[in-house]
């Protein structure tokens, strides 16, 4: 027999350990809950349909019966002999055969019956959903949580009131692994009519991760490896494997004019499942809104419990209301993003225009000074000419905004490549990683900084670092190989050349 029910879990906090300490108070304490429960959960529509150990099951007509039967229960436990009770409960199918009880629903039930404390009675975003509107009933939001057996994070409640435990979040933290909080931005696909719009899909794709890198607890994938299945139609769940990640951002863009519409989508990566969709269609004056919000529903669905400023402090801050200028902006890191010495003076051209049009556009300084130091670093301009450039445009960006991570990196790639100025190429390269790990170039940077200095373990440390968060980029591996080749760590190294030539057989600087 199939049914929907309202499933609910019981079971006494400690009873093992008093059966170890006395045995005829646990005894007593057991037949108290029976007799509760047995006077209880009739009265409310219910039925027990097992009991197991030092707890039971019981299932109800509705999640109010159940939820108002569970709030009776713990307020007559209170009452000598107390008992310490955990409750949960969910709605959901259920099958009965032979008395056997089966169904996702109990599953999740009794899961979130672990969650609680002694005293608590916690529900499922289901029940709540069910129960929000009754006068009489409310509950405080504990968060998501990831619980055995079960694909989704999960949302969880605690009843309050009538004298209910309702315990602080951080108890609950040793209780369950976090959720999952790996997160890749793939490329929205641009969907436009005009393919020369592809720079803002790409842009636009590339603000909104950098946004949720802000977000702490998050560890996003960087842009190199994330781009790197750009105009692929490779399966989400190897795309998910081979950059270690849980969950997969993936969108598109259509412009028109001065309208845009953004679809995006989050993506479990282990069975393709889709977690949330939204699609927004807007003026191009409200797109940093926009960036900000997608930014911030996706760090809600991946992360257990945002601190309060990261909840109310926004994301996405407008860099300007020159939407020509943002656009100038965003071909500016198309064409850097091609990593060659032409397009990245086109690139510089298209600062410059943003520049114009937008006087304090602290993100393009810091891109200007960003494209200087490539030019410098690989002999296209002269290090002198470069590199005061570099010093220039990273000063007046972080003068305008000093939470560019950008700007910090630019500036470290002075100190370190030209200057030879060691501590402040250090101080400027942490703090280019602090704002935002995924900037992979900052941390090949930091590492050769160790090297320079003697401090080998830590070169190995940063790459490490950086392999998390750009699991497929070959500079990554070679510059890891490296490192452990001057530490000794031969196998290790030959492990990460293996992976290039897998990779990249052309690959020859790996031999």
């Amino acid at each position: 027999m199939r049914q929907l029910a309202a499933i609910m879990f019981s079971d006494m906090s400690g009873y093992t350990a008093l059966m170890q300490q006395n045995e005829q108070s646990a005894t007593t304490k057991r037949k108290r809950l029976k007799e509760v429960l047995e006077t209880s959960v009739p009265n409310y529509n219910g039925k027990i349909l097992q009991y197991y150990g030092d707890g039971a099951l019981s299932i109800f007509n509705s999640a109010v019966d159940g939820v108002t039967c569970a709030m009776y229960i713990q307020e007559l436990l209170k009452e000598e002999p107390t008992v310490d009770l955990r409750i949960g409960i969910h709605t959901g199918d259920i099958s009965i055969e032979n008395e056997v009880v089966y169904g996702d629903g109990v599953n999740l039930a009794s899961r979130i019956e672990s969650l609680a404390v002694p005293g608590s009675i916690f529900i499922s975003e289901k029940v709540f959903d069910e129960i929000k509107n009754q006068e009489n009933l409310s509950a405080v939001e504990m968060g998501y949580f990831e619980l055995k057996n079960v694909v989704q994070p999960v949302r969880v409640f605690a009843l309050s009131g009538n004298g209910l435990t309702v315990p602080a979040r951080n108890v609950l933290k040793g209780k369950t692994k976090h959720p999952s909080n790996r997160l890749a931005v793939l490329p929205f696909m641009n969907m436009s009519t005009d393919p020369e719009n592809e720079y803002f899909s790409d842009g636009i794709t590339e603000e909104i991760l950098n946004a949720i890198t802000r977000v702490e607890g998050l560890q996003v994938t960087s842009r190199t490896s994330s781009f790197a299945y750009k105009g692929k139609n490779s399966d989400i769940r190897e795309i998910g494997s081979q950059l270690n990640v849980d969950r997969l951002l993936e969108g598109s863009v259509r412009k028109s004019g001065n309208r845009v519409r953004i679809t995006a989508q989050l993506i479990n990566a282990t069975d393709g499942y889709h977690i949330w969709s939204e699609t927004y269609d807007r003026d191009l004056t409200d797109i940093f809104e926009v960036q900000d919000e997608i930014s911030h529903i996706i760090a809600n669905k991946l992360r257990e419990n945002l601190n309060d400023g990261s909840q109310e402090e926004k994301l996405v801050k407008a860099p300007t209301q020159n939407v020509e200028a943002y656009s100038h902006f965003l071909k500016g890191l198309h064409f850097y993003n091609r990593i060659t010495p032409a397009d990245t003076r086109k690139a510089i051209d298209f600062f410059r225009e943003a520049i114009q049009l937008e006087p304090n556009y602290a993100s393009a300084f810091a891109m200007l000074a960003t494209c200087y130091s490539f030019l410098g670093a690989t002999g296209q301009m002269q290090p002198a000419e470069a590199f005061e450039m570099v010093h220039q445009y990273s000063d007046k960006a972080l003068e305008l905004d000093n939470s560019l991570a950008t700007g910090y990196a630019a500036k470290g790639s002075a100190y370190l490549l030209y200057d030879w100025n060691w501590k402040p190429a250090y101080e400027s390269l942490r703090r280019a990683l602090e704002l935002n790990p995924t900037t992979t170039g900052a941390h090949q940077l930091l590492s050769l900084y160790y090297l320079i200095t003697g401090q080998k373990k830590e070169a190995v440390d940063i790459m490490e670092a950086a392999l998390k968060v750009d699991p497929i980029s070959p500079v990554v591996h070679k510059s890891l190989a490296d490192a452990y080749l001057l530490m000794g760590r031969t196998e290790e190294a030959l492990k990460q050349i293996e992976w290039l030539l897998d990779m990249q057989p052309q690959m020859r600087i790996a031999l």
